[in-house]
């Protein structure tokens, strides 16, 4: 509402501006006069304003010289041409909304941009953290994994890299955000001994990849 306003108000000022100016023909001067008038009833009548009835030329009708029966249908006249407007200007959102579904349905891909800053989770070992896009309705995995080596004293494997994890998820069509689910999960890989606890080195393992922890989002 206030940016409706606004915009109207900016378009009266300039119109003022043309006005006072004195350099409109009378042909010209006389509709803008009118575009006036009927942006002002438009205004008030969105605002939930008194309507005021004007004569042809968009004068105010002085109710002590004009007939009641003139007053009438001039209130009627007013209201059907406000009316009118608002249902115009109704249309030509709907327009405007329908172009821009067509446009953002025609577009071929969309991306997710993620920007990883820390990964706070302790595992005592090297890691993999894994991030992809799920559709928990499918209960399938619509994306490629984006793979960061997490190292086990909380940094990444490639110190290069430090504040600078980052990745675009490609090619998501509009079949993809059509889905009335999309959830973001992050796996946690634990790469190294078979157990945390174990001391004995006759059997101690390297290496090894080991499920740690997982964890997602709700829905996008």
């Amino acid at each position: 509402m206030f940016r409706s306003v606004r915009h109207m108000i900016y378009d009266l000022i300039e119109w003022r501006s043309q006005i006072l100016s004195g350099t409109l023909p009378q042909d010209e001067l006389k509709e803008l006069k009118k575009k006036v008038t009927a942006k002002i009833d438009y205004g008030n009548r969105i605002l939930d304003l008194d309507l005021v009835v004007r004569d042809e030329d968009g004068n105010i009708l002085d109710p002590e010289q004009t007939s009641t029966i003139s007053l009438f249908r001039a209130h009627e006249i007013a209201s059907k041409q406000v009316e009118e407007r608002l249902q115009e200007e109704k249309s030509q959102k709907q327009n405007i909304d329908i172009n821009r579904q067509a446009k953002f349905a025609a577009t071929p891909s969309f991306a997710l941009f993620v920007n990883l800053k820390n990964v706070v989770c302790k595992i005592g070992e090297d890691a993999e953290v894994l991030m992809s896009l799920y559709d928990p309705l499918e209960s399938k995995f619509i994306s490629e994994n984006y793979l960061v080596r997490w190292s086990s004293c909380g940094l990444p494997k490639d110190i290069d890299r430090l504040h600078n994890l980052r990745a675009v998820f490609t090619d998501l069509g509009s079949k993809d955000l059509k889905r009335e689910k999309i959830s973001f999960v992050c796996q946690i890989v634990r790469v190294g001994r078979m157990e945390l606890r174990d001391n004995n080195t006759r059997k101690l393992t390297s290496g090894l990849r080991r499920p740690f922890g997982v964890a997602g989002t709700s829905g996008m």
